[in-house]
């Protein structure tokens, strides 16, 4: 069990840009809220100009020649000493994403520390970064022996969201700069704080111009896409900021990998076991982060033999939720991040219920200072209308429809009948049937048994299919996404003078 120190950011947290090796202050700045309390700034970030932006472009394309150069695992080595003791500031930044983001301390303190073993995972690829391979000469047929070698793009900007803003930045930039880029890294513009402070700390340590952090309004970021010495641009946000970046993107030809939001299926078989270690996991894979995960569960399909069960199980653990501030004792789930996202999910569940769903709400909304917050209580929606918006939408918050089924075939079908393609679950005591439903399910990542963020192997390609994205993330494919793919061809006379005759 982690222990979490009593650090509580009082005073107004205020960062900068990172640009080419030093801080820059803006003229301007944003104001980031707290979900929680009303009125409550929790600090100011700097607000970038067009004109930074182009700094900041400037700075990485400045910076790619020199670290390009390097061998990657002498890009390793450096990469390795600019992380070492970020773990030393943890409690603090966890205390600040908490208080701009609304999510628990220990998930704070989690989405940090994940940074930092993508961060190292990712290193330990460096063998593989330049491993190209040979296509040999045919007699009669190929005069050329072909070598296949792999080379960085150059300058990166990779965006990433509100909800694991750090963590998610680790599935991506350490690939990047392995690779050989340069990067810009935009942290979310309404919880910026923390992913800056960590940032920071690292690209104080690399080459001027390696790392770069721009922080503003999203009006001033089309640099970040369209410049022309942007080489490629890694998105993670929902699927209508990912059409609105490959929109930009599309201008400059510049390349993509979105990883989008999902509306992920978890299905659970006639013989799934309920025991309490299942239902725990599976609790969590729906309400982590007050359900605004995009690899959550958003539809769980059962057996209908066992919809009973299942239901008692989230029942007995919703009836211990406790709402309130993420940095409160004893507070399990916090507020959605914004009003706009609290104003959609009670939309969705007001929509349920005037259908005649059976919804099930559970928790009581704190007052006091905390009242007026995006606090949601806890859901669920028993066999709703499959056309209901709680079905068919992802709702990126703390609710779930339950849905019966009454055979396997119907239940894919359902599973897939859906615009994502996100992430997907089988729950099963029979290894065959998990093997034959998952690799059914039309989706990019499939658990057994199990569901979510926390669960997620690190080493592993991760992205979508449908409209959850494109690309892959994480492992030697993430690095690849990060490189172009040269052929060098030799013409070898023996060979070319055989096929003469």
């Amino acid at each position: 069990m982690v222990e979490l120190s009593n650090t509580v950011t009082d005073a107004p947290v205020k960062t900068g840009l990172f640009i080419g090796g030093e801080v820059r202050d803006t003229a301007e700045s944003l104001a980031i809220p707290d979900p929680a309390k009303p009125g409550v700034i929790v600090g100011h970030a700097a607000s970038a100009s067009r004109e930074d932006v182009a700094d900041a472009v400037a700075a990485a394309k400045a910076a790619f020649p020199a670290w390009s150069a390097l061998s990657p695992q002498e890009r390793a080595a450096q990469m390795a000493e600019a992380i070492a003791g970020i773990a030393d500031d943890r409690d603090e930044d966890a205390a600040i994403l908490s208080q701009e983001n609304g999510k628990v301390r220990i998930e704070g303190w989690i989405d940090a520390l994940v940074f930092e073993i993508r961060w190292n995972l990712a290193l330990m690829l460096a063998d593989e970064v330049d491993t190209g391979h040979t296509l040999p000469v045919i007699p009669g047929a190929i005069p050329v022996s072909t070598e296949v070698t792999y080379q960085a793009l150059g300058v990166v900007t990779v965006i990433v969201p509100f909800n694991w803003p750090i963590a998610i930045l680790g599935a991506s930039l350490p690939h990047a700069l392995l690779a050989g880029n340069t990067a810009i890294v935009k942290p979310p513009p309404s919880a910026p704080l923390a992913t800056t402070r960590v940032i920071q700390r690292v690209a104080e340590k690399l080459p001027p111009g390696v790392l770069n952090v721009i922080t503003g309004k999203d009006e001033n970021m089309t640099g970040l896409i369209q410049n022309t010495d942007i080489a490629k641009v890694c998105f993670t946000g929902s699927v209508n900021g990912g059409k609105r970046i490959m929109e930009l993107a599309s201008k400059t030809l510049t390349r993509v990998t979105l990883e989008l939001g999902g509306n992920d299926a978890a299905v659970f078989l006639e013989d799934a076991i309920l025991d309490d270690t299942h239902l725990d996991r599976l609790y969590a894979a729906i309400y982590d982060t007050t359900g605004q995960i995009c690899m959550n569960a958003k539809r769980v399909f059962v057996h209908r033999s066992r919809l009973d069960d299942l239901l008692a199980g989230l029942t007995e653990r919703l009836e211990k939720a406790k709402l309130g501030y993420g940095l409160g004792e004893g507070t399990t789930m916090g507020p959605l991040h914004s009003p706009a996202q609290k104003a959609f999910v009670d939309e969705i569940i007001q929509e349920a219920k005037d259908a005649g769903a059976d919804v099930r709400e559970f928790g009581e909304l704190p007052g006091g200072e905390l009242e007026g917050g995006n606090f949601v209580r806890p859901a669920i929606v028993v066999d709703p209308d499959p056309a209901l918006r709680v079905v068919t939408q992802e709702q990126f918050g703390p609710v779930i429809p339950i849905i019966p089924f009454d055979s396997e075939d119907e239940a894919v079908r359902l599973a897939n009948d859906t615009w994502g393609g996100l992430c997907g679950s089988v729950w099963t005591a029979d290894p065959a049937a998990a093997t034959r439903v998952g690799s059914q399910l039309v989706c990019g990542y499939v658990w057994v048994n199990d569901h979510g963020a926390t669960r997620l192997d690190l080493r592993a390609p991760f992205g979508g299919m449908k409209q959850s994205g494109i690309g892959r993330e994480q492992g030697i494919e993430g690095v690849r996404a990060f490189q172009d793919t040269r052929a060098i061809a030799t013409i070898d006379p023996a060979a070319l003078a055989a096929m003469a005759h």
